[in-house]
């Protein structure tokens, strides 16, 4: 029999590895297993390397548009094998500082495919190495961090297929720059592939079945994005699905249905698929434990508690919102309850959200609608960034700061934003709402000057009929 540890986490991604650490901040004795690299989908395939890419985009976007700032970039060009080398090597790096991690904090890192099964107090692990042989653990403690994975559509042919269909691990590393290309959904996944496909020349149609894009967005910031991304030359469908694809030669024909019941078909060089996501809850041996599974989520509470004694779940695998830090936050909360500690149970109402296209744009709390819809009377402040003397001197004018308070508590129900850099700023209303801050505290705080973060400020002023530059 393997040596025992106190808990053996499957899966390294932000969830995992997080968990990790802090379990062996906290004395127990942890194991990780992981059968690809360590960092998972966030570290290899999503969060980082696709923020490398758009930064690229963000930059050359900038050289073309020099003169606007007094300076002159002629013959602006890219490299495409350059620009995914470049995002591949950061991909590595942070890899390599995981291992790092796991190595300070006396981590064992098991490699291989990870499954559980009956055990005592909790399931055993059972680890297929790349060698094929099996070695079983018996952990007082077991937690899954196994993530997800792009949600295909096989029956319409919506399913990658090694040369024209891709999902977001294919976006990212492609074989040659389209010069059209289908994006279908327009979540953060797809709007960040869209934008940064559009921004390197591609022709890019976004489709949408829902009758707006970003539609977990707010709808003012969803309607300000959809202006900025035709303006940038994107098209834009919602309403519509995609019915079904025909591969040729050289292209892929897409047949997709708009919002009136009507049909047209359209050739491309490749398709993106970002139609959601489902869990990797396959081949792990739930099913024979008995373990509560949810349309591809492990269900679980609070705690990140299985219905199954010693057996956890955190991350992309128990559900939405599908990001990194949601993940992180869980691994945290659980590993302190398994070490006996209190912590507060896990909530997901102040996880906030960002899409790093141009403009970005993030949010946190309740919409206005969704605050309506609760039965809160609101007040709702807004600001727009051409009122900002530095968004000006950036050269971004374009964008909006957009609260929402409780009329009543003044209770900060609700922050929404779509303009330069608003991914960093979002973090400010996240500890107000954190930190239980009405409108009074918010009004009262100094904020910098010259910043962006002014904004912030005169939102909340306009919210009770205070601001001061519009």
């Amino acid at each position: 029999m393997s040596e025992k540890y106190d808990l053996i986490i499957v899966g390294s991604g932000p969830g995992g590895y997080v968990a990790a650490i802090r379990a062996s901040q906290l004395g127990l004795k942890t194991a990780i297993v992981e059968r690809d690299a360590l960092g998972g989908v966030c570290l290899n395939w999503g969060c980082i390397p696709t923020k490398a890419l758009l930064r690229t985009a963000e930059v050359y976007h900038q050289m073309q548009n020099a003169s606007a700032y007094g300076l002159k970039a002629d013959n602006v060009s890219f490299d495409l094998d350059a620009v995914v080398k470049r995002s591949r090597q950061i991909a590595g790096q942070l890899s390599g500082g995981v291992k790092h991690l796991m190595k300070k904090n006396k981590i064992t890192v098991i490699e291989g495919e990870g499954r559980v099964a009956k055990g005592g107090a909790a399931p055993k692990v059972i680890v297929t190495g790349k060698d094929g042989k099996e070695t079983t653990y018996e952990p007082k403690n077991v937690l899954l961090a196994t993530g997800a994975r792009a949600r295909t559509i096989p029956p319409a042919g919506l399913e990658p297929d090694g040369k024209f269909i891709w999902t977001a691990k294919e976006a990212m590393v492609p074989d040659t720059m389209p010069k059209k290309l289908l994006v279908i959904g327009s979540g953060a996944i797809g709007i960040e592939f869209a934008s940064f496909y559009n921004a390197l020349g591609a022709e890019v149609t976004v489709v949408e079945m829902m009758d707006r894009i970003l539609p977990v967005e707010d709808e003012e910031i969803s309607s300000m994005a959809l202006k900025s991304f035709q303006k940038q030359g994107m098209n834009v469908v919602t309403g519509a699905s995609v019915e079904g694809v025909k591969s040729g030669k050289d292209q892929i024909t897409a047949t997709i249905k708009g919002k009136d019941g009507k049909t047209t078909s359209e050739s491309y060089d490749r398709i993106v698929l970002a139609i959601g996501i489902v869990g990797n809850v396959e081949g792990l041996g739930l099913e024979e434990l008995g373990v509560k599974v949810d349309r591809t989520h492990v269900e679980v509470n609070g705690f990140g508690q299985t219905n199954i004694k010693g057996l956890h779940a955190i991350g992309d695998l128990t559900g939405p919102p599908w990001l990194a830090h949601k993940a992180s936050h869980e691994g945290i909360v659980c590993v302190e309850k398994i070490a006996g500690k209190n912590p507060h149970a896990f909530e997901a109402w102040n996880i906030p959200g960002c899409t790093y296209c141009h403009p970005q744009i993030a949010s946190v709390g309740l919409t206005e609608a969704k605050a309506k819809e609760a039965g809160h009377k609101v007040k709702v402040g807004k600001f727009p960034f051409i009122g900002n003397g530095k968004a000006i001197a950036l050269g971004e004018p374009e964008g909006l700061i957009k609260t929402v308070f409780d009329e009543k508590t003044g209770e900060l129900l609700g922050a929404h934003m779509i303009g330069a850099e608003v991914t960093e700023l979002i973090q400010g209303y996240v500890v107000a709402r954190q930190g239980e801050l009405t409108e009074a505290e918010l009004m009262e705080t100094v904020f910098p000057h010259p910043t962006l973060s002014e904004m912030m400020h005169e939102s909340v002023l306009d919210a009770y009929g205070r601001v001061v530059h519009m």
